[in-house]
């Protein structure tokens, strides 16, 4: 029947068969939306694109035939009639390219392989290539190494041994290839797991540190960046150097990634390809920022255009920011497994006097994480989908994937009878008020997709990007950050750089409206209307769900009338001129 529909699809859009071949069930809404010719249009050339995948591996595949061409013509420049044992060469492709993925204006790393000490004739063989590839203009890394010089290097540099990792033979002396990856796997890769973990774990910290610490932000980087490509390739790289897997979908068959999650990693891993495909395309050189300019092009060629008030590249920064967000998730359930495997117990002795904070019945705690005993039990009662979240700030315990998983699947339980559930409003504004962290709740909600399941109004401004120089952040993680704020005022840590502020909540007022207001005050924003006035109008109806009601509707109108003042207040303070100074 799945076949049927898809065929029927295929030729209700008259696709050439290469198109076909790509439908998937996704694409089988539009058969029975009664959608117009002219918005189906997007997808019939959405459909006839290289694939990134595609893309990539044959930019990988030329770059073969030029490397194999330069070494034969090398070779061909450098006649010797008797070659000796140490007259050996071999060519191998490194990092990126090694692993056959390559953008437009990657570089080729290479890495000239010789049986003992470089030869004369080696040398005037690899002299001569890499001349012959420099004026091809390619962009050219290389080495010349031994295979005795790689397994010592590599136990040297992890960055050496991670290249080497997913070393690729070329063109040349087969069996020295060979060789060199039976050395890698029994002199070097075996028996040290725990410390490659360890020390790509630990690279992985300082990159995102170098990039802001952050996932949400103005332009960020496809592939150093939080969430981008060079996460996916750190999982890949663990679950090789662990399992020996032959590509990114062997993590299932390694017991690391579900199905679902490796379809979800596919996903993302294929639109960051396409981002950076296309930013190379843009900008002609290698470059790794989703920058202002390029971002508008980049869009444009990814198929997006503007609609609903919304330009196109906020449309793909929106999708972009949606994708990292999957990204951090599948990170998280691919360590905690990790964590799980090769995590040491602690002495006996030292477990007698650790305390831990007991968690309620019903939970449990798993490598020092929440985790639910019953899933069905804990579905049975819908609101133990917020129940968990106060419980996580209560103890200060994160959660477990397992629980994030069950979560993500049965958010349909969040529907109107328990979002009018006086429980329920209770629940979550003790999230915002009660624990003094509102920030590491509302976060995590809003990963999974439960703040929105809740308040389905904040579902459109989920990962949603302003694209301008004065929006820095989505505005999810703008209004998550300003509640953050405010809390740490309450706390009393910004006294010296917010003393008016400080002093005002001293002296006292109403919590539960200033932080609805807070939380509601962009909640307007991504369609046509003025996004203040409307988020005012929204503010009012989604107020008295969240109990904003004891006196009538005064503190709704509250929450609602502090959402055009703000717009005003940084308008101003962009566009003030600063006083003259002689």
């Amino acid at each position: 029947m799945l076949l049927r529909e898809i065929e029927k699809l295929a030729l209700y859009l008259d696709a050439a068969p290469e198109t076909r071949q790509r439908l998937t069930p996704e694409h089988l809404a539009v058969v029975g939306a009664g959608i117009s010719d002219d918005d189906i249009q997007p997808l019939v050339e959405a459909l006839a694109r290289p694939q990134p995948s595609e893309v990539i591996a044959a930019q990988s595949a030329l770059t073969d035939a030029l490397v194999q061409v330069a070494l034969a013509a090398a070779i061909h420049l450098h006649p010797i009639p008797n070659p000796t044992e140490a007259e050996r060469i071999a060519v191998l492709g490194v990092g990126g390219y090694g692993r056959g993925e390559m953008a437009p204006h990657s570089d080729v790393d290479l890495l000239f392989l010789t049986p003992w000490k470089i030869t004369p004739w080696a040398e005037s063989v690899i002299e001569t290539m890499l001349y012959i590839l420099w004026d091809l203009k390619l962009k050219v890394g290389h080495s010349s190494r031994t295979v005795k010089d790689c397994i010592r290097l590599g136990r040297e540099d992890i960055t050496i041994r991670t290249a080497l990792l997913e070393h690729r033979f070329i063109g040349g002396h087969a069996p020295l290839a060979a060789e060199l990856d039976a050395k890698l796997w029994s002199d070097l890769f075996k028996n040290s797991g725990p410390e490659f973990i360890e020390a790509k774990l630990a690279e992985r910290a300082e990159r995102h540190k170098r990039q802001g610490g952050q996932r949400y932000v103005l332009e960020p980087n496809v592939k150093e960046g939080k969430g981008g490509l060079r996460d996916l390739q750190t999982l890949y790289w663990i679950g090789k150097y662990l399992h020996r897997v032959p590509s990114s979908e062997g993590l299932v068959a390694a017991g690391l990634l579900s199905r679902e999650e490796f379809d979800t990693f596919a996903r993302a891993e294929d639109f960051l390809w396409a981002a950076r495909c296309h930013l190379h395309y843009v900008t002609a050189r290698r470059h790794r920022c989703l920058d202002l300019r390029p971002a508008v092009e980049v869009a444009s060629r990814m198929g997006y255009r503007d609609s609903a008030g919304r330009r196109a590249v906020e449309h793909f920064m929106q999708d972009y920011f949606r994708q990292a967000t999957r990204v951090g998730e599948l990170t998280r359930i691919f360590l905690t497994e990790l964590e799980a495997r090769h995590a040491k117990r602690e002495a006996s002795l030292f477990g007698i006097f650790k305390r831990t904070k007991q968690v309620k019945p019903g939970y449990k705690l798993v490598q020092g994480r929440i985790d639910v005993i019953d899933p069905k039990a804990f579905l049975a009662d819908k609101l133990n989908l917020l129940r968990v979240f106060e419980e996580a700030l209560r103890t200060g315990y994160l959660l477990h994937p397992n629980i994030m998983r069950l979560l993500a699947a049965n958010l349909d339980l969040i529907d109107e009878d328990m979002r009018d559930d006086p429980e329920a409003r209770r629940i979550f504004l003790d999230l915002l008020l009660k624990h003094g962290n509102p920030e590491r709740s509302l976060r995590r909600m809003n990963e999974l997709g439960v703040l929105a399941a809740f308040i389905p109004e904040f579902e459109p401004i989920v990962a949603m990007m302003q694209f301008n120089v004065y929006h820095h952040y989505t505005v999810d993680e703008h209004i998550i950050q300003t509640i953050s704020c405010l809390a740490q005022i309450e706390r009393g840590e910004l006294v010296e750089e917010l003393p008016v502020a400080s002093g005002i909540l001293n002296e006292g007022v109403n919590r539960r409206v200033i932080y609805v207001a807070l939380l509601l005050h962009d909640i307007g924003k991504g369609r046509p209307e003025d996004h203040s006035i409307l988020g005012a109008q929204m503010a009012r109806r989604i107020a008295p769900r969240l109990g904003l009601d004891a006196g009538g509707m005064r503190n709704g109108r509250m929450a609602g009338a502090l959402s055009p003042p703000h717009v005003r207040h940084g308008a101003k303070a962009r566009y003030r001129r600063p006083p003259h100074r002689a």
